[in-house]
């Protein structure tokens, strides 16, 4: 740990190099803007072909806004719903970036009217959509009794964003209290509070300004800058706590404040570059994908671990130098005295007690309670996310799903076949796609859309969208696309050129598919990898075998928890949803990376302070019990943080958000607890000294076990 001593001899260098660092990284995110992906850079499969070969002919659907006009309550007044569509093309037609206003459109129980708006294609669609919305409203206010509501792709895009952004800024403006709070009872002092949060957001902003650059190598995805605050909240404050919690212990056995830090740096500094290395390595797990959204959460969850860890062997050092014993003050003496009595370990101690006494009775409880929760996950159904899946306190989206009740073909699930001529006329493909259209609807999965054959201007590629009468979420779809694609295109396209078909169903399922081939490589990447670095780290085989079992324990109970509570709808009145019935596609593989990159810090970190009292002639089991009830209050800690940061997402109001958060906390709150607190003692005291090999401990003559001084005190 070079770079930690050198730290802790030239404090002040080390500090101003690292304010150096970060004020260089955020400004390049001011220099150079941040290239977001495109819709380009998500395509794939056959969906992507055929999106490919739409734009390639310019033959994209405009953007459109529709005005839906319903009754307020009871039977439609027909003629006043008349007078007021055309109040609404009227006003639509004079409005700012308004291309063309069609002529409105009743649906087949004449129950609701509908006003598509094509905007124009400008750079600001947003203010587009809302010169129309003020359309929209004017003719709601001069026809009290219809409702007259807008939506459509600009707007609810829009809208959802504002809910977004609206949902981060309330759980980062709550995090940053619960964090400090959790970080005064863990050290009962300020300061030493205020570092791993100091360092947390430093690594944080350091990162956003370096991923600018980068971006432009990886697309960046518009979520992953709330991904680095999490992701980076979490491991900075993880690995802070292991730094100061063995400084602090090193202190109090009568070290030097510079002698503390260096044998800090030697052990738990060790520890935070192992564990480093373990998240980075999960986290690359995700370029496995192949994904554009997976590549740059990738990018920016590697990116700010690497900074975390940095900062924890360089910045960190020197800031304990320089504070010396200031850092544990001011102290908070109700919490000082709560955090010493804690610091003695007498709680984990009596945790641990009957499990080292009763291990094949502690590893079989757990077992049955871990193999509990991840039976569900074997039931498990994905699904992109779809209307249901937003809140419906967004008006738009109450709205869009109105009209698509009302329009199915509009709005609801939809095929987009794409074909690009080999030397046939344009004619004889316009004739084939028809002939495709009346053979999909006469199969009773399809409907015609009504909006014919489309064609390129140069005559080269043409389209035709055709409807399904299902819900996006019914397995109706995806049977309906895969006979469409395997039996009614071919049947009828075969010859004409080149074929595809696309749209957002057909999106849905290719992702589902992609990932569905890929989910078991990622485990088996992610398991491999970090397997290997505990091999590498602690030259165990058998240790390196039970960390991935457990790994694959915790990743099984988190993914039960996630089917039981969205798939089946436990607890969906506390936490406010209304289940889909599925879990969303893309969530599974993200908690999995996540779950078992941030399980390995406090992994790494108590099996190193046991393999400690190891290498000084302990015998097992009083090693486990040992490095356990030295660690457990900093792993206690760092999930505390954990659970706490990833449970405030689970009360936003984004479904995303919500799974995200209670996947996460509910996974590493077991994964702290009942995995790494019971499973692992239980499995290394069983397995004695054989879980080290080929690495054999040390055995003197004789051994003198006195009890541990507390490793809470501090001279005064």
């Amino acid at each position: 740990m070079n770079a930690a001593r050198w730290s802790a001899l030239h404090p002040w260098r080390a500090i101003l190099g690292w304010i150096a660092f970060v004020a260089f990284a955020v400004g390049l995110a001011v220099a150079i803007p941040t290239h977001e992906a495109t819709d380009a850079d998500y395509r794939i499969g056959e969906s992507g072909r055929a999106d490919a070969m739409v734009a390639q002919a310019h033959l994209e659907q405009p953007d459109t806004e529709n005005v839906l006009i319903t009754a307020t309550s009871g039977r439609l007044d027909v003629p006043q719903a008349e007078e007021a569509a055309a109040a609404v093309v009227a006003g639509a037609k004079t409005a700012d970036g308004v291309a063309d206003v069609a002529e409105p459109q009743w649906n087949e129980g004449r129950t609701a009217l509908l006003v598509p708006v094509e905007l124009a294609s400008g750079a600001d669609d947003e203010a587009d959509a809302d010169a129309v919305q003020a359309v929209t409203d004017g003719v709601q206010e001069d026809f009290p009794d219809l409702q007259v509501r807008q939506a459509g792709d600009v707007s609810v895009d829009a809208a959802i964003n504002d809910r977004v952004a609206e949902d981060l800024g309330s759980a980062e403006t709550i995090s940053l209290p619960v964090t400090l709070i959790l970080m005064a009872l863990a050290f009962g002092a300020l300061i030493a509070a205020g570092i791993p949060v100091l360092l947390a957001g430093t690594s944080v902003a350091a990162t956003i300004g370096l991923l600018a650059p980068l971006s432009h190598l990886v697309p960046s995805e518009p979520t992953v800058s709330s991904m680095i605050v999490l992701i980076g909240m979490a491991v900075g404050v993880d690995y802070s706590l292991f730094y100061l919690k063995r400084e602090r212990e090193e202190r109090a056995k009568g070290h030097s404040t510079l002698d503390a830090v260096e044998i800090a740096a030697r052990t738990s500094g060790h520890s935070i570059l192992v564990s480093g290395g373990a998240v980075i390595a999960s986290m690359a797990g995700l370029f496995v994908v192949g994904n554009a959204t997976f590549n740059s959460l990738a990018v920016g969850s590697i990116l700010v671990v690497a900074v975390a860890v940095l900062g924890s062997i360089t910045v960190l050092p020197a800031l304990l130098v320089k504070l010396g014993r200031w850092v544990d003050r001011p102290r908070v003496p109700l919490l000082w005295r709560l955090n010493r009595r804690i610091g003695r370990g007498g709680i984990s101690s009596r945790l641990l007690a009957p499990v080292v006494r009763h291990p094949v009775v502690a590893l079989a409880l757990s077992g049955v309670v871990v193999l509990g929760l991840a039976i569900p996950a074997l039931g498990m159904k994905t699904h992109s996310g779809t209307l249901d899946t937003l809140p419906t306190s967004i008006p738009q989206v109450q709205t869009i799903k109105d009209i698509s009740k009302s329009f199915p073909a509009d709005e609801g699930a939809s095929a987009r076949v794409v074909v690009r001529s080999d030397g046939a006329s344009t004619q004889e493909v316009e004739a084939a796609l028809e002939e495709l259209t009346t053979r999909a609807v006469a199969t009773g999965d399809f409907v015609s859309s009504g909006r014919g054959v489309e064609t390129s201007k140069d005559g080269t590629t043409s389209l035709v969208v055709l409807g399904m009468p299902f819900d996006e979420t019914d397995p109706r779809v995806d049977d309906a696309l895969r006979e469409l694609r395997g039996d009614l295109v071919p049947a009828t396209l075969d010859g004409l050129g080149e074929h595809a078909v696309g749209g957002g169903a057909a999106e849905s399922l290719d992702f589902a598919e992609q990932q569905d081939g890929r989910l078991v490589l990622v485990i088996g990447f992610v398991l491999l990898l970090t397997m290997t670095i505990m091999a590498v780290t602690f030259r165990s085989g058998p240790l390196a075998i039970i960390s991935t079992v457990l790994n694959l324990a915790s990743i099984g109970a988190a993914f039960g928890v996630m089917t039981l509570v969205f798939q089946h709808g436990w607890g969906s009145g506390f936490l406010d949803f209304t289940s889909p019935g599925f879990v969303i596609d893309w969530l599974p593989l993200f908690v999995l990376v996540v779950l078992v990159g941030l399980s390995m810090d406090y992994h790494v970190f108590v099996l190193s302070r046991i393999r400690e009292h190891m290498d000084t002639g302990l015998p097992t089991r009083l090693a486990v019990e040992r490095g356990i009830a030295d660690t457990a209050g900093v792993v206690t800690s760092a999930a505390a943080v954990m659970v706490s940061v990833f449970a405030i997402f689970a009360t936003l109001s984004m479904l995303e958000m919500k799974m995200m958060g209670v996947g996460l906390s509910a996974a590493i709150l077991l994964d702290a607890t009942l995995v790494r607190l019971v499973m692992l003692p239980a499995i290394l005291v069983l397995l004695g000294d054989k879980v080290w090999w080929p690495w054999k401990p040390r055995r003197p003559q004789a051994v003198v076990v006195q009890e541990p001084e507390p490793a809470y005190a501090v001279t005064r």
